[in-house]
């Protein structure tokens, strides 16, 4: 190791070390001791040796350096890095992202003078480390993935540590010497000639000859050769089976012919739920949060199909291929991530796949101040289209819960509230309307604390938790209107607002509103769905039609989608569509009454009475109490005949 006082990085290749000194008090050593290992050391070293030779602290793209990786992965490596050159970069990429930067588990190299602990609620032992140190390792390592071009950066410049203060060392020799000299002994040691035997060291025995078992089985082998081609070639076609039906990325492809849906005809994407990473899990609510305000972001594109926020969650924390997703959903591309957040300091990781086609597009790790999560969201979705060559419009993106928010308290309690909302129990409805309150006694001119209070007023009547509904759905009409009159340009508190009126026969405000709502917004899920239904209730089933199925396709998950569009089938007389969604609707949630009453009234309609018995008896048990009287005077269709 080169002594030095400065803060420095020294990749030593000849005992596959590296030396971290940020300080007088933080000296570590990693040492990279196994073929996989060594691999990946080198390349670190490579991309360092090419940094230096420009001069700068950049990414570097590896495709162009293929033939070096292969050299290392064969020779040091093992192939280690892949036995498959097709998958080396995919591997290479997946490695940098998730091993190196990995410092509490390190499974790439080992942290010499610490000794592994178990670790709390960890599986196997881990290196206990504080989350500075943890945060500094992990951001020496950034990246930028797709299958065309990987591009790897030591981003030293993050911990402090400048390009000069890094070096390379190889025996006696420093950086472009050392790395040199380093590959030169690589050629040397792979040129098929025989190294040279050390001193003291005894050369290896010549190899004993065949022993009559041997001879029997190799003239049983000559004998059989076309046997043994046989085998080989089917064993070949097998292996090539399997590659066509693993792209080189290693992501499972999607099947178009098994898609539930039809692709859009315009890029289609699906955004996961963000995983959260911290120890808290009380954060779940701010990576919920920070998904929810991404899907919000894409909708805005009229240029883009976003699935809905439903459709997606319904996957959290769930082991799911991403050509599964593609499939269930009717979407080319699938967007997931985590989010780390501690103190005040965030860690959010995405990367975009292309389902259908098996390929990583992009992904990035952005560690920012918590302060800054506004960017990061507006970031995130100005990359994805971009890199689907989606077009963009002045001022199109920018925080929708955030709308307004004069500071970062109010935005991330609203998040929480919202959070709550979407539990969709009494619990989290009740938790929701104290956190709203409390936003809005931090700032009484934030629109969204007033939405998200009527949105809590409506909710305890389809929780059934409200002594008077009409006075619940009052209030809820009041806090909606105070609401837009705060921010004149939020079409989903305009949506929110016309439904609410919708539900309260005020159908002439109900309509206006959907129409101002939808000029704002044509493509978001929440205003379509909420604007397709105040139409629908106010007797306009042609201008709800084309709304609801939209809704339905864009949140397929959600039985509630299917049972409106159902209802405005129904109404229409087109009575087989009608109960094809019913049966969709009863497909997502058969413990839904509303959708085993669509599916009885649509069955019955349409010939089908055994069904339409079956579905009345489903009812009943779901709901013992029902009455069709009294749904029929709930529901608030303008015109009575069409109950």
């Amino acid at each position: 190791m080169i002594e030095s006082s400065k803060p420095s990085i020294q990749i030593d290749l000849k005992e596959f070390k590296l030396h971290l000194h940020l300080n007088d008090r933080t000296r570590r050593t990693f040492h990279f001791d196994s073929p996989s290992r060594r691999f990946y050391l080198s390349v670190i070293a490579l991309v360092v040796n090419e940094m230096k030779k420009m001069g700068e602290i950049k990414s570097i793209p590896l495709r162009k350096h293929l033939d070096l990786l292969s050299l290392l992965n064969e020779s040091i490596g093992g192939a280690a890095g892949s036995s498959d050159m097709e998958n080396l970069l995919p591997r290479i990429y997946r490695k940098w992202k998730s091993a190196l930067p990995n410092l509490e588990e390190a499974p790439l190299f080992k942290v010499l003078g610490k000794k592994k602990e178990e670790g709390d609620g960890a599986i196997g032992k881990v290196y206990s480390f504080t989350e500075a140190e943890k945060d500094g390792w992990a951001n020496l390592f950034e990246y930028m993935g797709s299958d065309e071009n990987v591009r790897l950066k030591f981003a030293m410049d993050k911990i402090g540590v400048s390009l000069n203060e890094t070096s390379i060392i190889f025996e006696d020799l420093l950086n472009g010497d050392a790395w040199d000299r380093f590959i030169s002994s690589l050629k040397k040691d792979g040129d098929g000639k025989p190294e040279p035997v050390q001193e003291n060291e005894a050369p290896e025995p010549a190899p004993a000859p065949f022993s009559p078992a041997e001879k029997k089985k190799f003239a049983w082998l000559a004998q059989n050769r076309w046997i043994m081609l046989v085998a080989v070639v089917g064993i070949l076609a097998g292996a090539l089976a399997i590659w066509k039906a693993y792209p080189s990325s290693g992501i499972k492809v999607a099947s178009v012919n098994r898609m539930h849906y039809p692709l859009p005809d315009k890029p289609s994407i699906a955004v996961l739920p963000f995983v959260n990473i911290s120890k808290d899990p009380e954060q779940e609510f701010f990576s919920d949060g920070l998904t929810e305000e991404i899907i919000t972001n894409l909708s805005r594109s009229p240029y883009l199909f976003v699935i809905a926020r439903n459709s997606t969650f319904k996957y959290k924390g769930k082991p799911v291929e991403v050509s599964q997703i593609s499939e269930e959903l009717g979407v080319q591309y699938v967007l997931e991530g985590s989010v780390r957040r501690s103190g005040e300091k965030v860690r959010i990781t995405a990367q975009l796949i292309d389902g259908v086609k098996g390929h990583h597009l992009w992904a990035e790790r952005f560690d920012r101040e918590i302060k800054e999560i506004f960017t990061v969201q507006d970031e995130i979705a100005l990359k994805i289209v971009r890199t689907l060559h989606v077009k963009m419009q002045a001022g199109q993106f920018g925080s929708e819960t955030g709308r307004g928010a004069k500071n970062l308290d109010v935005f991330l309690k609203s998040m929480e509230a919202r959070a709550q909302v979407l539990r969709y129990t009494r619990e989290g409805n009740a938790r929701a309307r104290k956190l709203f309150e409390e936003v809005i006694a931090l700032d009484p001119s934030y629109a969204r604390g007033y939405s998200g209070l009527a949105i809590s007023h409506a909710s305890e009547v389809w929780l059934g938790t409200s002594k008077s509904p009409r006075e619940s759905l009052a209030k809820a009409i009041g806090f909606a209107e105070k609401a837009v009159s705060l921010d004149k340009a939020d079409a989903t508190a305009h949506a929110a607002l016309a439904y609410l009126l919708g539900m309260t026969r005020q159908y002439d405000r109900a309509i206006a509103r959907t129409e101002l709502a939808l000029a704002l917004d044509p493509n978001s899920y929440s205003v379509i769905n909420n604007c397709g239904i105040a139409l629908a209730y106010s007797g306009k089933h042609g201008e709800a039609l084309p709304l609801l199925e939209k809704a339905a396709r864009m949140n397929p998950a959600m039985a509630q989608s299917f049972v409106v569009s159902s209802m405005a089938y129904r109404i229409v007389g087109r009575y087989d569509k009608a109960w094809g969604q019913a049966k969709k609707a009863v497909e997502r949630d058969p413990k839904s009454s509303l959708a085993q009453v669509a599916l009885a009234a649509t069955s019955i309609l349409s010939g089908r009475e055994d069904e339409a018995r079956a579905a009345a008896a489903e009812v009943l048990k779901i709901n013992p109490t029902f009455s069709v009287e009294r749904y029929g005077k709930a529901l608030p269709l303008k015109d009575k005949s069409q109950i």
